[in-house]
C-alpha cells in the first residue's frame, strides 16, 4: 500500500523572510523620495493655515465696488436679451458698477458665457480695452495704476475657474502692498486681487503643497494625474514604514538589550518613534490629500442637478422693477442681484456688511414659500430642520457660514440633503451620501475642520502644529538617513563574492 505524498505547505519561513526583506527594501527606497515630499507638505501646510491661496472674497469685492450710481440706472434687461442670444430667461442678473457705468452682469445658460449689459441704455458692452481696464482698477482699488498687461494666465489665475474670463487684464497698483487686480477680458469685472505678502507666502504654501505650478496646473487632467501618481507612492511608503515600526517594537517582556523597546539609536531612533506615534496621522493625511482630486471620480456628481434647480427657480421673462423706487430702497448699495424662486423674482441688495432681501415687484420684504419637492423629483422628504449654528455638514473654515439655513433631507437613492436660505428661498447648496463621506475622508482627515476646533482657536492651531511637528521629525530624520544611505560607498563585486564564499564555507 503506497503512502500518499505529504501535502505541500502553502507558506514557509523562506517566503516570510523574502517578503520582509522586500518590505524593508521597498520602504527604504520609496522613503528617500517621499520624505522630501512629506517635509515640503508639512511645512507648506502650516503656511496655508495663515495665508490661503489668493481669492477675491465677497466682502473684498463689495468693499472695492463703487456705490451704484442710480442716476444712470434706467434699464433692466428683459425680452431684449433674446436679441443677444438668450434662449431662456437668465436665472440671475447682477447690477454693479463697471468703472463709471452701471451694468447688469448676465449669465447665459444656453451658451455664450457671461455678458455685461448697460443699465443706462441696455446695450451689450464690448470686452474692456486697456484704458477701460485702467479705469475699472483705479476705482476698485482706489489707488493709482502703474502698469497694465494682457495675459492668458499666470500663477494666480491658473485655475479653470478663470477660463471664461480669459484673456485677463492684469493691473498693478501703486502702494506699499504692491496690489495687482485681474480684470475679466470678457465682462470687465474684477475677478481677483493679490498683494506682495500673499504672493510671497503662497510660494512657500499653497503652490508647492498643491503642486500648483503653472506648467502643470494649466492642464487640469495632467495636474490630477501628477497629484495621484506623486502622492500614491507616498501612501505606500507611509504604510510600509508604519508596519515596520510595529514589527521592530517590543512592548512585552521580550525586549532588546538594556530593556529597550526599539533596537535603534540616533537618527533611526527619532525616525522610529516619531513615525510610530504620528504614523496614523501621516497615513490619513496623505491618503486624504490623494483624495483631494477625487481619484476615479468616486465622490463627485451628486446632489441636486442643474436642471432640477432651474425648474425650482422657474425663471421668467418679466417686467422690470420700479427703478426710481429701487434706487431709493437701495441707496448706497454696492450690488443688487435679481434671481428667481418658484417663478417669483427676488432682489438681494448688498451693502458692505449688510444684505436686504425684497420682492422685485413690490420691493416689500420677501416672504418665500419653501417648497423644495421639485429639487429631487419623485423623492419623499424624510426630514426638515432649521440650523441656527454650524454643524459637521454646514460650516466654514474661516468664520461662520450663512445662517440660519433650512436643511431638507430627501429619501432618494443618493440620500440628498439640500440647504435653503429661509429669507429668500434660494438653494445655497446640496450634498448626497457620497459627498458626506467625502467630507469626512478628505476635509476632516486633511484639515481637521470640525467646528469645535476651528471655532475655538488656537486649539485647532496647536493640534495641527503638534501633528505637523511629528510628521516633520519623521520626514527630516528619513531624509538624513536616506542621504547617508545614498552616500555609503558601494561594496566591490570581489568583496561581495568573498563574503558569499565565506558564508557558504560556514554552512
Amino acid at each position: 500500500m503506497s503512502r500518499s505524498a505529504p501535502a505541500s505547505r502553502p507558506w514557509s519561513p523562506a517566503i516570510g523572510h523574502w517578503l520582509k526583506r522586500w518590505l524593508y527594501i521597498g520602504h527604504r527606497w520609496l522613503g528617500i523620495g517621499s520624505c522630501i515630499l512629506f517635509a515640503m507638505w508639512f511645512v507648506s501646510g502650516l503656511v496655508m493655515i495663515y495665508v490661503p491661496f489668493p481669492a477675491l472674497t465677497e466682502g473684498e469685492r463689495l468693499a472695492g465696488l463703487p456705490m451704484i450710481d442710480w442716476g444712470l440706472v434706467r434699464v433692466v434687461p428683459g425680452q431684449s436679451l433674446r436679441a443677444e442670444g438668450f434662449e431662456s430667461p437668465p436665472r440671475v442678473m447682477v447690477l454693479e458698477m463697471r468703472g463709471a457705468l452701471p451694468v447688469w452682469r448676465v449669465r447665459n445658460d444656453s451658451g455664450g458665457g457671461e455678458r455685461s449689459i448697460s443699465a443706462l441704455d441696455g446695450t451689450l458692452q464690448l470686452p474692456p480695452t486697456e484704458g477701460q481696464a485702467r479705469g475699472i482698477a483705479a476705482r476698485f482699488g482706489r489707488d493709482a495704476v502703474i502698469g497694465v498687461e494682457r495675459i492668458e494666465r499666470d500663477q494666480w489665475t491658473v485655475s479653470g475657474a478663470f477660463d471664461r474670463h480669459r484673456p485677463l487684464w492684469k493691473v498693478r497698483l501703486a502702494g506699499a502692498d504692491a496690489r495687482s487686480l485681474y480684470i475679466s477680458g470678457s465682462t470687465g469685472a474684477v475677478v481677483l486681487d493679490t498683494v506682495r505678502t500673499e504672493r510671497f507666502w503662497n510660494w512657500l504654501g499653497s503652490v508647492p503643497h498643491w503642486l500648483y505650478f503653472t506648467v502643470v496646473r494649466q492642464d487640469n487632467a495632467v495636474w490630477r494625474q501628477v497629484v495621484m501618481w506623486v502622492s500614491g507612492p507616498c501612501i505606500v511608503a507611509g504604510l510600509t514604514g508604519f508596519w515596520i515600526g510595529i514589527l521592530r517594537t517590543r512592548f512585552g517582556r521580550r525586549r532588546y538589550r538594556d530593556g529597550r523597546m526599539t533596537p535603534y539609536r540616533g537618527w533611526m531612533l527619532w525616525h522610529h518613534w516619531a513615525g510610530l506615534i504620528g504614523g496614523l496621522f501621516l497615513l490619513t493625511w496623505i491618503f486624504s490629500g490623494w483624495l483631494s482630486v477625487d481619484p476615479f471620480r468616486l465622490f463627485g456628481g451628486g446632489g441636486v442637478t442643474a436642471q432640477a434647480e432651474a425648474r425650482y427657480e422657474d425663471a421668467r421673462w418679466a417686467s422690470a422693477p420700479d427703478i426710481r423706487r429701487l434706487g431709493h430702497v437701495a441707496r448706497g448699495a454696492r450690488q443688487v442681484e435679481l434671481a428667481w424662486v418658484r417663478g417669483r423674482s427676488v432682489l438681494e441688495i448688498r451693502w458692505v456688511g449688510r444684505t436686504r432681501i425684497v420682492d422685485a415687484r413690490t420691493l416689500a420684504p420677501f416672504a418665500p414659500v419653501i417648497a423644495p419637492a421639485a429639487l429631487v423629483p419623485g423623492a419623499p422628504i424624510v426630514g426638515t430642520e432649521r440650523l441656527t449654528a454650524p454643524d459637521a455638514y454646514w460650516y466654514a473654515l474661516d468664520g461662520l457660514p450663512k445662517l440660519p439655513v433650512v436643511r431638507v433631507r430627501f429619501g432618494d437613492a443618493g440620500r440628498t440633503w439640500v440647504h435653503i436660505d429661509p429669507a429668500s428661498g434660494r438653494v445655497l447648496g446640496s450634498v448626497d451620501a457620497r459627498g458626506r463621506v467625502y467630507r469626512w475622508l478628505f476635509d476632516l482627515l486633511h484639515k481637521w475642520d470640525l467646528t469645535v476646533l476651528t471655532g475655538n482657536r488656537p486649539v485647532w492651531d496647536v493640534m495641527l502644529w503638534a501633528l505637523s511637528i511629528l510628521g516633520l521629525v519623521t520626514s527630516v530624520s528619513g531624509i538624513w538617513l536616506g542621504w547617508k544611505r545614498l552616500r555609503r560607498p558601494k561594496r566591490s563585486p570581489v568583496t561581495r563574492a568573498g563574503r558569499d564564499r565565506a558564508v557558504g564555507e560556514k554552512a
